[in-house]
């Protein structure tokens, strides 16, 4: 899909069609291969490494920033870049913000329950990152980063009372967020009707819209898409549902979503036979970090709610946004495999 959706604009700006689709052949090469290793690395083993990948995440947040060190792309300065490879550090941040709280709420135990000692500290954890995240106006990368948090504040056993407030001020920070930029107001209000202003904030939705409509049931065959030639912006990441959509049909569309919900019932699942309450908090945390990325960027591609710059997990082309996933993946597999040699 990376190469059917991508295949005309790499061919026109770098007169290779299979421009994309070869470093993403790489990175799922890299990605598979980190998967593997991963797999067969027992994950309590991850405790001991906790601070450290934190840390290490949270100095790459602050390099980006930095001009001449973080690279700028489409307005956005979001990347690092090592030679001929440039990733994203919110992507990595996500893993080990997850890796990290998993390994805190297991050390705090039930006293996770009081406010001041437990709720407080975590929330300034995930309020850190998703501060460093947005300061890169990477608002939906933020927000997964959020909600993952808060979802593992629920697993632990946090009164909902005391995660209410909470959750009511950041939906009045979030309100700041899109009130005091522009291009963020124009997308909210876009997202309730694209035809508002068609050639501008409207124009990714609509082009969006016309993709996911013109597929029909059966689509109109792979690598026939009309819309990714140059209609619909960044048709190989952020939209590569909507060529899904349009050159599959509604079926295979449906199975993409019915593939996500699997992932999320099978993690879940190995979240609740998990031998140890790290175990726990690590599934639960890294199969809601995936699945809630997949159904945001579906819910943008269906015009559904604001574009963001949110990619489609396994699918979308982006080396470090594949290259998480799959090490989150590699864990997942490790604490069931693990589990199962318990079980034994």
């Amino acid at each position: 899909m990376v190469y059917s959706a991508s295949s005309f604009t790499s061919d026109l700006y770098y007169n290779d069609q299979f421009y994309y689709a070869k470093r993403q052949a790489m990175w799922a090469l890299i990605g598979f291969s980190a998967m593997n290793i991963v797999m067969f690395f027992k994950y309590q083993k991850l405790r001991i490494f906790a601070k450290y990948l934190f840390l290490g995440s949270i100095i790459l947040l602050v390099l980006v920033p930095i001009p001449g060190i973080g690279i700028e792309v489409h307005g956005a300065r979001r990347w690092l870049e090592i030679g001929p490879l440039r990733f994203q550090p919110s992507e990595f941040a996500k893993l080990t913000m997850v890796i990290f709280l998993s390994y805190f709420l297991e050390k705090k135990g039930d006293r996770i329950r009081e406010f001041k000692k437990g709720v407080v500290p975590t929330l300034m954890i995930i309020g850190f990152i998703f501060g460093m995240v947005l300061l890169q106006r990477d608002f939906g990368t933020a927000a997964i980063i959020m909600f993952t948090g808060f979802a593992l504040l629920f697993i632990a056993g946090v009164k909902f009372i005391h995660l209410l407030p909470i959750i009511l001020s950041g939906g009045l920070l979030s309100a700041v967020a899109i009130l005091t930029e522009e291009y963020r107001l124009r997308r909210v209000i876009s997202s309730f009707n694209p035809w508002s202003d068609p050639l501008g904030s409207g124009y990714q939705a609509l082009q969006s819209l016309y993709a996911l409509g013109s597929g029909g049931l059966f689509g109109l065959g792979l690598g026939n898409s009309r819309q990714k030639r140059l209609f619909l912006p960044f048709a190989h990441t952020d939209f590569i549902f909507s060529i899904i959509a349009e050159e599959l049909g509604f079926i295979v569309s449906s199975i993409v979503v019915l593939a996500f919900v699997v992932i999320g019932i099978r993690g879940i699942k190995i979240a609740r036979n998990a031998p140890d309450k790290f175990g726990r908090f690590l599934a639960i945390g890294l199969t809601f970090g995936i699945v809630a990325q997949a159904f945001v960027n579906i819910l943008v591609v269906t015009a559904t709610i604001p574009v963001t710059g949110m990619t489609l997990p396994f699918i979308s082309s982006g080396g470090s946004s594949l290259l998480i996933t799959m090490l989150s993946v590699g864990i997942l597999l490790n604490i069931s495999r693990y589990t199962n040699e318990e079980s034994d």
